[in-house]
């Protein structure tokens, strides 16, 4: 019986051995088509498992018409939306702290060789914490989960073939962040240029590790497409170029949103340390925000749903002029604070697609102005729309190439790439003239300073893990 478990077994050890011990960087590509496809798997299953939410909400409370009374599903929804919201802090607190926020700070981190990658936990309380939190109805994006659980993915696989090389860890790391931002936006172009672009002080440029991220993205968008489609995240209208002349009002446009990025990091920081000020890493209080927050947007579910989720549903909304000029400005305010709310909470959530929305709503506002001032330029207000899409990533983000492609691959707009060139441009500038620090760099270093300031013993919640969000 020892006999044949043993040569069961050695076939798997052939294997580790093989790639612990050979440097040909063949190894770390075929590596890196795994660890898209297990990035790409789990950013698609966390999408189907928060769209299974959403429609089994909206089915119920679609069968409940003349059976309960509207106080009674108000309430229904509001537990459940705050049981599942505590569920996310709780999961973040007890196991995780690291996975909470985008998490994409804590795979820069982990790339710069400054915070570890616990695999383990952190993909199961991602994964299930992210699922509670944005099925509640928060405003959070599911990209900072599948980031960070893409790098994760990487580490893993590292370990289980025992690789002993540090180039090979950073690699699959990096390969699995590009993975999960491709399969989260169904966009490989923008999850290659992610890491590249965003990730440039951290990510060790060689042409094993650009083609590592390369097939990572590739493999994680196939995955997507298999089991999603092929259709791109967001339908909007196909806009011909603008005018040259209207070339001057996307800078305007760009400009703007270069210094309102800039005040958004800075509200987002300061926020996280008013929260912290408030629970004080204290496990009650902690939960009893994510209670709060989920009960909240659990009404809001079924009142004003425009200021919750991710907001990807406004974008065509937006667009297509469904909106008047009071209520996107009205909206943008309020989606506004709840953003920033939410993603300063230290719930496990991204910050991307919200991003994207707001960028959306203030275009929009900026084109319908731009309408009324310029009749004879006849201006789109959805040219504007796509253009503050990226405009907005740009600004906070600094990645302006990130930002570019990503709203090309997700609009498929291709006839919008000069303006949105010069919108991304202007945003990037401005933001780098005011002295704005990009935000995923802002909160790494947040997270590196309270990891120094930290004693030895602490709470789960206040450990050396405490995460960058």
């Amino acid at each position: 019986m020892d006999q044949e478990i043993k040569l069961r077994e050695q076939p798997t050890k052939v294997v580790r051995r093989f790639i612990a011990n050979h440097k040909n960087p063949v190894i770390i590509l075929l590596l890196s088509a795994l660890v898209g496809t297990g990035a790409g798997l789990l950013s698609t299953l966390f999408d189907i498992c928060i769209d299974w939410i959403d429609e089994t909400r909206h089915h119920f409370l679609s069968q409940q018409t003349g059976l309960w009374s509207d106080l009674s599903i108000g309430l229904l929804v509001c537990i459940s939306s705050a049981l599942l919201t505590m569920m996310g802090f709780w999961l973040v607190y007890r196991f995780a702290p690291e996975a909470s926020g985008s998490g994409i700070p804590e795979i820069e981190g982990a790339l710069d060789n400054v915070r570890p990658v616990r695999w383990w936990r952190v993909i199961p309380v991602k994964f299930f914490g992210g699922i509670g939190t944005i099925g509640a109805g928060l405003v959070l994006g599911r990209e900072g989960p599948s980031v960070q659980m893409g790098g994760a993915v990487g580490r893993m696989l590292y370990d289980i073939f025992r690789l002993k090389d540090d180039e090979g860890r950073h690699t699959l790391v990096a390969s699995g962040a590009a993975g999960g931002l491709a399969a989260a936006f169904n966009a490989p172009l923008a999850g290659i240029m992610f890491v590249i672009e965003e990730m440039r002080p951290q990510f060790r440029y060689n042409l094993v590790s650009v083609k590592a991220v390369m097939i990572s993205a590739v493999m994680a968008t196939i995955v997507y497409r298999s089991l999603q489609g092929q259709e791109a995240m967001i339908t909007l209208p196909t806009y011909d170029a603008p005018p040259l002349l209207s070339l001057a009002l996307f800078l305007l446009l760009g400009l703007i949103f270069g210094a309102f990025g800039v005040l958004f990091n800075r509200l987002v920081v300061g926020m996280m340390d008013g929260f912290e000020r408030w629970h004080r890493h204290q496990q009650h209080r902690f939960l009893l925000l994510g209670a709060g927050l989920g009960g909240f947007f659990g009404l809001m579910l079924l009142w004003l749903p425009d200021i919750t989720g991710e907001g990807v549903e406004l974008i065509p909304a937006a667009a297509h002029g469904n909106y008047a000029l009071g209520a996107l400005a009205g909206l943008f305010a309020i989606r506004l604070i709840t953003t920033l709310a939410c993603f300063s909470s230290g719930a496990p959530g991204g910050v991307f697609a919200p991003m994207l929305a707001l960028g959306t709503l203030f275009g929009t506002l900026f084109g319908l102005v731009c309408q009324q001032l310029f009749p004879s330029l006849a201006l789109d207000a959805g040219m504007f729309a796509i253009a503050g899409m990226g405009a907005l990533f740009a600004a906070t983000v600094r990645a302006p190439i990130t930002g570019i492609l990503l709203v090309i691959e997700l609009t498929e707009n291709y006839d919008l790439i000069l303006p949105l060139i010069i919108t991304c441009l202007g945003a990037t500038m401005m933001a780098q003239f005011l002295g704005g620090q990009p935000i995923y760099s802002q909160l790494l270093k947040r997270t590196l300073a309270k990891q120094a300031a930290e004693p030895a013993t602490a709470s789960p919640a206040n450990s050396s893990t405490t995460s960058a969000n």
